[in-house]
């Protein structure tokens, strides 16, 4: 009952805190959605894998959470940020953002980190997600296509459900072009559920597929890099995984959600979690 009070709170409509509104929303499910916000003035540019920070002002006090960004930089103008989020029943932020509308005002501010591509690295891509960690990389390889110097990549990104697996229309379209050379590894830890009737794809966290998608493809640390994204327990296994094959350390990039042992309230360490609330 307490958590349904505290997000029934009324949500401030306009506030001098605010600078961005909220242009377009598009749900995928109930609890997953993409939301784009816009700046009121000029965009603010970014690295593909930084991140920006969204909120609201409830009860006097801003409420907000940072994510990454999923879009390309060049369309932060006309279109605004694009961010990937899942809704966390008990969190503080998503159920606010969730009872949000198109043109709805909010407080956006960044960006910020350093989970960025190395320049000119024609190595192969290893791009390694959990959740909604896959958004950095289809920012990444949006700017890349748009700059017309794609990468080959292998994007793996792990799930509960199939119904959460996201942007693979995107992905697969690039692959049947051949517009990105990438190759699209999704695999779903619950294959027995209900939910997951007819899925014929991997199974199994997508941490434990790692090795034997390098063997299969033939990834090598002479000239692959890996960039991994989503929940600290997936991280830090897949890591463990690449080094022990002889990965530098150099060459395994990590955006952790969260500090490992400090999920965020509302967030039960589980495969497929939403890694902000």
């Amino acid at each position: 009952m307490t958590d349904l009070l505290e997000h029934a709170r009324p949500i401030d409509a306009d506030a001098p805190q605010y600078n961005a509104s909220l242009v377009r929303r598009a749900d995928q499910h109930e609890s997953l959605a993409a939301f784009w916000v816009r700046l009121d003035g000029d965009p603010v540019p970014f690295e593909p894998g930084q991140y920006m920070t969204i909120g609201v002002l409830v009860d006097g006090k801003v409420v907000q959470r940072p994510y990454s960004v999923a879009s390309d930089p060049a369309v932060a103008g006309a279109e605004g940020y694009e961010f990937y989020v899942r809704l966390v029943e008990g969190g503080t932020f998503t159920p606010l953002l969730w009872r949000l509308g198109e043109g709805h005002r909010m407080r956006m501010i960044g960006p910020k980190g350093k989970f960025t591509l190395e320049p000119d690295d024609d190595r192969i891509h290893l791009f390694i997600s959990s959740g909604t960690g896959n958004a950095p990389f289809v920012a990444m390889m949006r700017a890349l296509l748009r700059e017309g110097r794609p990468r080959r990549a292998v994007f793996l990104n792990g799930v509960s459900y199939a119904r959460d697996l996201g942007y693979v229309e995107v992905v697969e379209e690039w692959r049947r072009t051949g517009d990105y050379p990438v190759t699209f590894v999704p695999t779903v830890s619950r294959p027995a559920d209900p939910l997951n009737a007819g899925w014929t794809g991997r199974t199994g966290r997508v941490e434990t597929i790692v090795g034997p998608v390098c063997d299969e493809l033939g990834l090598i640390p002479a000239d692959t890099v890996a960039y991994i994204c989503g929940n600290p327990d997936m991280i830090l296994s897949a890591e463990a995984t690449l080094l022990g094959r002889g990965f530098p350390e150099a060459s395994v990039k990590k955006e952790l959600y969260w500090p490992k042992g400090k999920e965020p309230r509302g967030v039960a360490p589980r495969p497929g979690a939403s890694p902000i609330e």
